[in-house]
């Protein structure tokens, strides 16, 4: 009992040393990149500092001073940090990229050269053969042979292996630079293999000779894949599973146990950069802040940087700095924050119940943060295969008519439907045209703009128009369609989609306006006409129309009211025209 408790009690002030660490570490990482090295170098126990950090954020660090700058923080690195940066830099999706492995082995070896080549030789042997491989061409010379036969430039450290540096034919300056330090980086690292043990040196000189590049690449492929799968970084193939979609009945049935006081050889530090980029303004930021439990809140930390992880590793995209990494931490959050929103209704609980955010902690302490993603994900999937459904067999498809043909509102969101991962049309709301889905609410907007599309092309599918009969050099949207066609019945002209005489159109357009209304306005009893009318001419009911059109007709006559309110009929230019089909 006695030996259990002084256990407890030490793990207890080893978990404090573990929260004051953390804390520091985040302060650090909130600096900026000089600034934070600068306050690794002035710790009073920098290497354990820089060995608590954990390898993505010690990574984006040295990317965001730039590596050249820090070879002090280089050279601190563990074991560990160190097969991270080479299993991230060195390969170009599966193919060894050789000129990344040249610039990181000369960034090590000027940080800490004796020891990066004994890691090397000892860590990735392999790695080492295999860059020989491709850099070096090796004589072995006979007792009776004279070196001058093998021909210029090779070198040799025993009068038994020679070898001389590949050339390499290019002429740019970006090669010329990449040739000098390619040099440089085989000079040192063959002085220190030979230095430190030279009979492994010449083993390693014959082995390099007798590489099988692609079966060599492919097992360096397979151990690197071993070492990043438990950071998250999953084989293409394995990682697109993140957009498996899930829905929430198979999420209900999977659970997750959190380890309340974990062992202590099983902690693993929680990347600090992929937490703080989270923000405050997402139901998985509110509920991530009602939970105060360090242990919890870390385990939780990791389990999240897995799956920003897992999704860079899908989208096979290259994060090097806390920058690029904001995208990818914004687009797991708004998923997961989906998943759970869609959770929570699923529950019966109210958007404005007051425990929400703390029903939310319980149930990202219950339920795997990847599988929430994949069910938020899975709602947005969901919509997406609604809109191609209906874009593959909709009426203007069937009329060979392009997408363009729904007009810029509807338009930018269905085309943000169709495309792979479906994205958000928030036309400049936020200062960009598309954002990620960040909640059900932008589902649900993006949902009833879609249905709009689709009832305008069952009411043009249920006029049975002749689309022979417009023009393919005029421009035209479903709504400049619909207008000129209304216009067209109330001027008693045929009813056929062609352009209106600027003429006998102006007396129509007198005819749409309140009279003394500031700002115009276009009258009640023309809006009710144009719904009776589109009620008859496609045979629906018209409170059907007025339902499932009434708002978008709304915003249709707002937007004429606004463009040409203050136009007076003489003035009207057809070309500068666009909500009806004009001619001069």
């Amino acid at each position: 009992m006695t030996t259990d408790s002084t256990d407890i009690t030490q793990w207890q002030h080893h978990l404090k040393r573990l929260e004051k660490l953390a804390a520091e570490r985040q302060k650090i990482l909130a600096k900026d990149g000089k600034q934070a090295l600068d306050a690794i170098l002035d710790h009073a126990q920098p290497h354990a500092l820089v060995h608590s950090f954990a390898e993505e954020d010690l990574y984006f660090l040295i990317h965001d001073i730039g590596p050249e700058d820090c070879l002090d923080l280089i050279a601190m690195a563990s074991d560990r940090q160190w097969d991270y940066i080479f299993d991230i830099e060195s390969w170009d999706k599966d193919r060894i990229n050789l000129p990344a492995v040249t610039r990181w082995m000369d960034l090590m070896i000027k940080a800490a050269p004796r020891r990066f080549i004994n890691w090397m030789t000892r860590e990735r042997p392999n790695l080492v053969e295999y860059f020989l491989f491709h850099s070096i061409e090796l004589v072995v010379r006979e007792h009776d042979q004279d070196p001058s036969d093998f021909g210029d430039g090779f070198i040799t450290y025993d009068d038994i292996y020679y070898f001389r540096i590949l050339e390499n034919n290019s002429d740019s300056d970006a090669e010329s630079d990449f040739k000098a330090v390619h040099e440089q980086v085989l000079e040192q690292m063959m002085d220190q293999m030979a230095e430190m043990d030279h009979v492994f040196f010449q083993e390693t000189l014959l082995r390099s000779s007798g590489v099988i590049p692609a079966e060599s690449e492919e097992e360096a492929f397979r151990m690197r894949n071993f070492r990043l799968a438990e950071k998250g970084f999953l084989p293409f193939h394995e990682a697109v599973g993140v957009f498996q979609p899930m829905r929430v009945a198979q999420l209900k049935k999977r659970k997750k146990v959190m380890q309340e006081t974990p062992a202590p050889d099983s902690w693993v530090p929680a990347p600090v950069n992929h937490s703080a980029l989270i923000g405050d303004d997402s139901l998985f930021s509110r509920a991530l802040s009602k939970i105060d439990d360090f242990t919890l809140l870390q385990q939780l930390n990791v389990e999240f940087a897995g799956v920003c992880n897992q999704l860079t590793a899908a989208e096979q995209k290259r994060v090097r700095s806390r920058e690029d990494l904001k995208a990818i931490v914004k687009k797991a959050c708004s998923y997961i924050s989906i998943g759970l929103e869609s959770l929570l209704i699923s529950i019966g609980l109210a958007p404005e119940a007051d425990n929400r955010d703390e029903t939310a902690a319980s149930r990202i302490r219950a339920h795997p943060l990847v599988d929430l993603f994949r069910t938020g994900y899975g709602h947005i999937a969901g919509l997406r295969h609604q809109a191609k459904t209906w874009q593959d067999n909709s009426w203007a498809s069937k009329n060979h008519l392009p997408l363009s043909f729904w007009g810029e509102r509807l338009v930018g969101v269905i085309g943000g439907l169709l495309i792979q991962r479906p994205m958000y049309y928030d036309n400049f709301a936020r200062g960009s045209l598309y954002r990620e889905f960040e909640t059900m609410a932008d589902l649900e907007n993006t949902r009833g703009v879609l249905e709009e599309a689709m009832t305008y092309d069952r009411l043009l599918d249920a006029m049975g128009l002749d689309t022979n009969a417009m023009s393919a050099e005029i421009f035209i949207t479903c709504e400049s369609l619909l207008m000129t066609l209304w216009a067209r019945h109330c001027l008693m002209l045929p009813p056929d989609p062609a352009p209106i005489p600027a003429s006998d159109f102006r007396p129509f357009f007198k005819a749409l306006w309140e009279t003394g209304k500031t700002p115009p306005e276009i009258r009640e009893s023309q809006k009710t006409e144009f719904l009776n009318w589109l009620a008859k001419e496609s045979g629906f009911p018209e409170d059907v129309v007025s339902k499932d059109l009434g708002n978008a007709l709304e915003i249709l006559f707002s937007d004429i009211a606004k463009d040409y309110g203050t136009v007076r009929a003489e003035d009207l230019e057809p070309r500068f025209v666009t909500a009806f089909l004009l001619t001069a």
